[in-house]
């Protein structure tokens, strides 16, 4: 199965199409071809929770880094839904409290780390603490850099301790999201997700996309790869972001464990029970 795009690290990102499908030719084979990963996607998230069960560390952490109404939400619904809910952690990451704005800035990452054995699923991460903080000047350029450094070792020491990173930049065209803003306060069903902030954040366009590409730029590593997936198109995005964690579940490639037990034995008892 084909990667759905490279690892991103050279290309500008106003390079990148956000309407493009790279790795499938149409909706219809991208959602034959979702169907057909379905079972192994959960078969190896199964055997990844169920090894942790008698000791095994690995976990995966897939990071979620958009625009507003790129389809973060969508992702987690259609592709992290199909997981065994207990052997995931969700959490979405919102505008730093008072009493975290008093600490490092990964200090709030820490505590939602997947465990042994977990899919964790960053909505939003420690990277709106580079993004945001740029486009409105929170802190100052040497603060930047200093954060983009902590990052990389951040990421670095996770790798090391068994954690598959998948990072994901879905990226969608300003037109479109134009266009998505519109639908959901045409329609009543939709209304309740708009946010008028979304369109302040939006006269910002031209900076977040420069904050994107410093940010993928500086802290896309061999070990911890940035994926720019093209979001114009929903439909491709799950279907990008699936391939890219069956491959993470693949290459960690989980087996069943085997518990010290006399098999034949508990069949008896349980026979005699």
């Amino acid at each position: 199965m084909p990667a759905p795009l490279p690892a991103i690290a050279d290309s500008p990102l106003n390079d990148l199409d956000p309407a493009s499908t790279p790795g499938v030719g149409s909706r219809k084979e991208a959602e034959r071809e979702t169907d057909a990963r379905g079972t192994e996607l959960a078969d190896l998230q199964e055997r990844l929770y169920a090894d942790s069960r008698v000791g095994g560390g690995r976990s995966v952490l897939l990071i979620l880094q958009a625009m507003d109404t790129a389809g973060k939400g969508g992702i987690v619904r259609h592709v992290v839904g199909r997981l065994d809910p207990q052997g995931v952690q969700l959490h979405a990451f919102k505008a730093p409290t008072e009493e975290e704005r008093q600490h490092d800035f990964l200090c709030r990452i820490r505590p939602h780390l997947p465990g042994p054995g977990m899919v964790a699923v960053f909505d939003r991460s420690h990277y709106e603490d580079v993004l945001v903080a740029r486009v409105h000047g929170l802190v100052g350029e040497d603060e930047i850099e200093r954060r983009y450094a902590a990052i990389v070792d951040f990421e670095r020491q996770l790798v090391a301790n068994g954690t598959v990173l998948v990072k994901v930049m879905l990226h969608i065209s300003k037109a479109e999201q134009g266009r998505r803003l519109r639908r959901r306060l045409e329609r009543p069903d939709k209304r309740w997700k708009y946010n008028p902030h979304d369109v302040d954040e939006r006269a910002r366009w031209a900076q977040y996309m420069d904050a994107y590409d410093r940010a993928i730029r500086r802290t896309a590593t061999p070990e911890a790869p940035w994926h720019v997936v093209p979001a114009d198109h929903k439909w491709y995005a799950r279907w990008a972001v699936e391939v890219l964690l069956l491959d993470a579940l693949r290459r960690i490639d989980p087996q069943w464990p085997q518990p010290d037990l006399d098999v034949l034995g508990e069949l008896e008892r349980v026979a005699a029970s």
